[in-house]
């Protein structure tokens, strides 16, 4: 069974400190690589203003995480961890498409016109 790719964004509450920043990061890595995760990428995309208040916050914390699963369990796992824990205010996961777009397909040259 070939592993697929997911995505999980989520929003930290605009309060942490650094140190509790780095915290609340290591500890949702820390999930998905206990339960098989692989290629772990993370990306702290900054502090930002949200489109409306959500819990009574105006900005909050992106964090993206790309990574490989064989199976949803680490994401339920993660998820609920995420809901429990008071310091993200915001998921969500996606499992993004692996098949080949049609510009990494390298197509056949064309037949040019042949003179009559």
């Amino acid at each position: 069974m070939k592993p697929f790719i997911y995505e999980t964004m989520y929003i930290l509450r605009s309060d942490l400190n650094e140190e509790q920043l780095e915290a609340a990061r290591a500890k949702y890595q820390d999930i998905l690589r206990e339960h098989g995760a692989q290629n772990l990428e993370v990306q702290n995309l900054g502090k930002r203003r949200l489109a409306y208040d959500i819990d009574k916050y105006r900005e909050g914390i992106y964090i993206q995480m790309n990574y490989e699963g064989g199976d949803s369990d680490q994401i339920k796992v993660m998820e609920r961890a995420m809901r429990i824990g008071g310091d993200v205010i915001r998921y969500l996961t996606i499992k993004q498409d692996v098949t080949p777009s049609a510009v990494q397909v390298e197509a056949e040259p064309e037949a040019e016109p042949q003179e009559v």
